[in-house]
């Protein structure tokens, strides 16, 4: 008789470590997409599902240097964004991060503002998604079993209007389950995962993905993909 596949239970996952120990993962995620081009200065924000019940999130605190990210830098915030524990504020875009929690049962959002994803979501923002199939790499996302699945990224104007914003992208989730993260004109990319780990494999593969893409758009040299 085959096994039947268990469910995955992303926050039982990721509360088996502390608030503490998961801000200074994130932290050290957070350098590393620095170093990588993915976060430069002050861009990208990075959150945690603390609790889907009442919603908790733990997330960066506003207009921080990746580069010097540090597990002191991460505030406990609850639905609206209000803080819960920390002495600084959440980057407006919380409310984003709060989006995507109430619409996916995940564990960890990423934000990452790279070249080729602020490039490409200006280029395609028009058909208001870009579609990535055919590459091998494809299969490095959750569920993706195939080279030949087609990675449709959703893409939102980006506003000052978080709010609306974030209404915008909560009824998308809500409406379609298939993205494995959606892009912001201008602006960058938001993925997620069951858990920290399992975001941060979806950075990685939607940034080489997107980089493979806009060079073969732009008809650049291949060179040793960064």
């Amino acid at each position: 008789m085959p096994k039947t596949k268990a469910k995955s239970q992303p926050l039982e996952r990721a509360v088996l470590k502390s608030p503490p120990q998961l801000a200074r993962q994130l932290a050290a995620i957070g350098r590393e997409f620095h170093s990588r081009g993915w976060a430069l200065g002050t861009s990208g924000n990075y959150s945690v599902v603390l609790s889907h019940h009442p919603l908790c999130l733990l997330i960066t605190s506003s207009g921080l240097d990746k580069s010097l990210l540090q597990g002191s830098h991460f505030l406990e915030i609850g639905d609206h964004a209000a803080v819960r524990k920390g002495k600084s504020r959440p980057s407006a875009e919380a409310l984003l991060h709060l989006a995507v929690a109430r619409a996916r049962n995940i564990g960890c959002i990423l934000h990452t503002h790279s070249i080729w994803n602020t490039i490409l979501s200006d280029r395609h923002a028009a058909q208001e998604s870009l579609e990535i199939s055919g590459y091998e790499m494809l299969k490095g996302l959750e569920g993706v079993k195939t080279h030949e699945h087609c990675e449709r990224l959703p893409i939102f104007e980006n506003s000052q209007d978080i709010p609306a914003l974030a209404s915008q992208v909560e009824a998308l989730l809500r409406a379609d389950s298939a993205p494995h993260g959606f892009l912001l004109r201008g602006h960058g990319l938001y993925t997620w995962g069951a858990d920290v780990a399992q975001a941060r494999r979806h950075v990685e593969i939607l940034e080489f993905l997107l980089e493979v893409v806009g060079r073969r758009e732009l008809g650049e040299p291949a060179g040793v993909l960064r």
